[in-house]
């Protein structure tokens, strides 16, 4: 069997989209105590520059995580920059991707662009992640790359 590594190539993508809800704004909230108004409070929000609530841009930023996982092997992240350019709100569909740019064969690693757009196709969020992909069998696990979502 090809290792996970060598099945992928520059130029490679893996997309990942979810419908972003209140209920997973206040989840995420929950989970990190990030209890910021602009995310939760409507009223206050409105008075915001951003005229209504907004998701966290960590919670968006998760959903790279999500399209990075679809690559073959155990994607391992090691940095990741990123660029908030609009707000997401509830009840955007939000879609990540992924894009393999540089391969570092003597580490395992890649570098990839990434970028999440919204249903209008505008992007909200852009950056640069960098990970290291580690074989599945190594570990006894099974490789999650095929996994639809």
């Amino acid at each position: 069997m090809k290792p996970a590594f060598d099945e992928i190539k520059e130029g490679d993508r893996r997309s990942s989209a979810r419908v972003i809800t209140h209920h997973d704004i206040e989840m995420f909230a929950t989970i990190t105590g990030d209890f910021n108004p602009i995310h939760l409070d409507d009223e206050f929000a409105r008075g915001t520059v951003f005229k209504g609530r907004i998701a966290h841009g960590i919670l968006t930023t998760g959903l790279i995580s999500a399209a990075l996982s679809k690559f073959p092997g155990v994607i391992v992240y090691l940095s990741q920059s990123l660029s908030f350019r609009k707000p997401v709100r509830p009840g955007d569909r939000i879609e990540a991707t992924a894009e393999v740019v540089e391969k570092i064969p003597e580490h395992s690693e890649l570098k990839l662009t990434t970028v999440c757009q919204n249903q209008r196709n505008e992007i909200v969020l852009s950056g640069e992640a960098r990970v290291k992909v580690l074989e599945a069998e190594a570990f006894g696990s099974r490789d999650h790359s095929k996994k639809e979502t």
